[in-house]
């Protein structure tokens, strides 16, 4: 063990350099050891991915989330907080074609770059709990998991159209579409008619949105919000409209079929198998129109297609349907404005009272209703839709009712003559999981022409990638898996007659949800995680992560979590109880980039300020959740009052364990003061006030040093020993330099602030101010019990105030004691 420098200058460079080995020898975050009696907690960051080295935005969440690993640790809880890699994707692999080599080469080293940094920036991880998702140890048990979903029948494969990224050559999920772009590429994304891999996740629907309730005030309001809005409930009624020339009715989901009575047309998704099929039962010269419009659709992307200043077009396909309530006979359209997976992908067009509809109606000459009486103006004169509520007209026997009672009456009508039925809508989709690219999980499936589809049997997993050599990565449309001849060609595990591997790999969203469960265990061959494990140690007590990752993966992994409380292998329900947004780290405004000229290498911060002025810049800068401008932030400043913290502890000369009692009076009320405002401060997440608070003690520290007493004050010692504790959880190394030179043995981490002696911040006195006619007058210092006839006493006692009062009469005397006697004159 490293003896106690003597050194006056503050060197972070040289304390870094001596505290990290002796870290990695006394290991004070390991979490693994089945004697230890403290109360479990899991703290957990968003795993990153192995894109290169650290960046800022790493830099500011892995310094938050680990005040809050260090700060539980602090309060003596056996804190699991591991760290992996999310290391299988898109990016890995795009960036090995680009630099020729295979991705998993590239992948390893930015993660051997990347480990190192997390040592060198001190993040309490347990070092003992680390994983990897590109490991074959790891993506075995996503297999594992996909053939239980898929015997549960939540995994299951369909043709359909899906979003199509034309320059990573792959399909994506909706929520990987961002603006109609790839958020791997930017490419603009179009619809591609394809055979794929889906997770069945609209089964848990409703209890994805139900379940939110139990998260409020835990989880950011925001997050909750984004979250319900995606799954997107609605309530209304499935109609059955007849098609003429066809045997079986189209359904249509309506949440107002109150206004049914004013469907004037039918409007079918363009790029639907309705509406190909329709379009094939009608002339040369429709067909010929419908095939010119759907090239131009495909062109577009969902965000375009339900742009509400969107022009509206679209084709009559000469087709009729029978509206249910009137009989009439309205004409069936297909557009673009309806996407072939909303609802059943034909609605009943109101264009009355919907202003989609409206637009459409009048840029195609349909006919408009008013079947409800808003009050007003009627569109056809005012040409905007009245989409208010009010009462039925037009509308036989609806006519009068208000909406609620015209809703519940109608459906009631469908339902008692067979043509409709009260129900209920999603905006959320089933998962697409599988991807045509190599760099993933590949999905256990064995495709056989006698068998159909064959799960593979468990003891042959994993099914382990290929080797990349000699296979043609690049982006082509299909896998590049189907080029491993000697892989893709296998015995059916069923009838043992030739078969073919599934070539897709697995969306690397199925990778990070679960794999909070993953680091239980992260080195079993024999199970993905002990469910006496998940019952001691999750759900996670604290997920702190970026807010960009609000639907898509926390979404998957609360779904993941409910599959598996199904399943029987866990007992709970909702995976992460608390959840921290970090805001972004921007540089003059904008977002860090190469092609901005903007950009901050987190290293060369590190090397210019040290590893603990970075992390208390980030933890001081603001609210966790608010973005920080790393142009207006001050490194240097942080390090200069580290530097006056670690002085202070230098100047400390009275011996370990003194009785304090007798110490400086104002600094040990200032101490407590602090630790009893501290915790309450990390526990709300406000740890820019916390940080103030350290430099306030610091200062009231100095102050003691510089007094009378100096650094043998008992008082003196007490404030440093809290200080070094407390910064522990921003500054690490600073922090335990100055607990050694306080003479205790390393680990400050593990030292424990004491609770707040609030003995010592019962006032015993108090300043009473004395007001005449509304002017100060006089003050002095009473008691703080004292009571209203003597304080009244000692005012009138007081020689200013006799002058101010002079030859006047008193009028009124108002006493508050101890701290005021107002006193009026006429």
């Amino acid at each position: 063990m490293t003896d106690a420098t003597n050194e006056t200058e503050y060197d972070v460079f040289a304390i870094q350099d001596k505290w990290l080995p002796i870290w990695d020898e006394l290991r004070p975050f390991a979490s693994g050891n089945p004697q230890d009696s403290r109360p479990k907690k899991y703290v957990l960051d968003m795993f990153p991915y192995p894109s290169g080295d650290l960046h800022m935005g790493h830099a500011e969440a892995y310094a938050l989330g680990d005040v809050v690993s260090r700060y539980w640790v602090q309060k003596g809880f056996n804190v699991m907080h591991p760290i992996g890699w999310d290391s299988f994707g898109l990016p890995a692999e795009n960036a090995a074609i680009k630099r020729g080599l295979d991705p998993k080469v590239w992948t390893y080293d930015n993660i051997a770059q990347q480990k190192a940094s997390m040592r060198r920036y001190a993040c309490s991880f347990d070092w003992d709990r680390v994983l990897i998702t590109s490991d074959p140890i790891y993506y075995r048990w996503n297999q594992w998991l996909f053939l239980e979903f898929y015997k549960k029948g939540l995994a299951y494969r369909k043709n359909s159209n899906v979003n199509w990224c034309p320059s990573c050559q792959t399909v994506l999920a909706n929520e990987q579409v961002v603006q109609g772009l790839c958020e791997r590429c930017d490419s603009v994304v179009t619809k591609k008619a394809l055979t794929q891999w889906y997770f069945k996740v609209t089964d848990y629907a409703d209890r994805l949105l139900d379940d939110l309730d139990t998260l409020e005030g835990n989880w950011p309001a925001k997050v909750l919000s984004m979250q319900r809005n995606w799954i997107g409930r609605s309530y209304g009624a499935d109609v059955q409209f007849e098609i003429e020339g066809r045997e079986e009715p189209v359904t249509v989901f309506t949440t107002r079929p109150d206004t049914l009575f004013g469907a004037t047309f039918m409007v079918v998704a363009a790029d639907s198998a309705l509406a190909a099929e329709l379009a094939a039962n009608t002339d040369a010269e429709t067909q010929r129109k419908f095939a010119e419009y759907l090239e131009i659709v495909k062109q577009s992307n969902d965000i375009e297609r339900l742009a509400t200043d969107r022009p509206k077009t679209g084709v009559h396909l000469g087709r009729f349907a029978i509206n249910p309530v009137n009989g009439e006979r309205i004409p069936i359209l297909v557009s673009d404005y309806v996407l072939a997976d909303y609802g059943h992908g034909a609605i009943m067009a109101v264009p009355a009272h919907d202003q989609r509809d409206f637009d459409f109606a009048k840029a195609l000459d349909l006919p408009i209703k008013v079947v409800v009486d808003t009050g007003e103006e009627d569109p056809n004169l005012s040409g905007t839709a009245t989409v208010g509520e009010g009462t039925l007209i037009n509308s036989g026997p609806l006519n009068g009712l208000a909406k609620q009672e015209a809703i519940e009456t109608v459906i009631a009508l469908l339902e008692s003559e067979g043509k409709g039925k009260k129900t209920k809508n999603f905006r959320l989709r089933d998962w697409l999981i599988s991807r045509q690219r190599y760099w993933g999980t590949p999905i256990p499936i064995v495709h056989c022409e006698m068998c159909g589809e064959v799960p593979v049997p468990q003891d042959q997993l994993p099914v382990e990638l290929p080797s990349a050599e000699g296979l043609d990565l690049k982006p082509k449309g299909t896998s590049p898996l189907g080029g491993a001849e000697d892989w893709v060609n296998v015995a059916c595990p069923k009838c043992g007659m030739p078969a073919k591997r599934d070539t897709d790999t697995m969306d690397t969203f199925v990778d990070s949800s679960w794999y909070f469960l993953r680091f239980l265990s992260p080195n079993s061959t024999t199970e993905a995680f002990p469910k006496q494990a998940a019952k001691d140690w999750a759900p996670v007590d604290q997920y702190v992560g970026g807010v960009t990752h609000a639907i898509l993966h926390l979404l998957y992994a609360r779904f993941f979590t409910k599959v598996l409380h199904d399943l029987g292998y866990v007992d709970f329900q909702e995976p992460f109880t608390r959840l921290l947004n970090q805001g972004m780290v921007l540089m003059g405004g904008s977002a860090m980039s190469k092609s901005r000229g903007n950009l901050v290498a987190l290293s060369e911060q590190l090397d210019q300020h040290g590893v603990d002025a970075v992390r208390l810049t980030m933890s001081f800068a603001g609210p966790p959740e608010e973005d920080i401008d790393w142009a207006d932030v001050s490194p240097s400043g942080s390090a200069k009052f580290l530097a006056r913290a670690w002085r202070a502890a230098n100047d400390v000369t009275s011996a370990v364990n003194t009785d304090v009692a007798t110490g400086n009076k104002e600094l040990r009320k200032a101490t407590h003061a602090f630790l009893r405002d501290f915790g309450p401060l990390i526990e709300g997440f406000k740890f820019n006030v916390g940080v103030a608070k350290i430099m306030e003690l610091v200062n009231a520290l100095r102050k003691a040093i510089d007094g009378e007493a100096g650094g043998a004050d008992p008082a003196v010692r007490e404030a440093a020993e809290t200080v070094a504790k407390a910064l522990s959880l921003f500054a690490p190394y600073t922090a335990e330099d100055m607990w050694q030179k306080l003479g205790h043995q390393p680990g400050v981490a593990l030292a424990q602030l004491p609770d707040a002696d609030l003995s010592l911040l019962v006032e015993s006195s108090a300043i009473a101010v004395v007001q005449v006619d509304g002017k100060l007058r006089d003050k002095f210092e009473v008691p703080v019990d004292i009571t209203e006839d003597a304080l009244r006493a000692l005012a009138l006692e007081s020689e200013a105030v006799k002058r101010a009062i002079g030859e006047k009469s008193i009028v009124n005397t108002i006493v508050r004691a101890p701290k005021l006697v107002n006193i009026a004159t006429n």
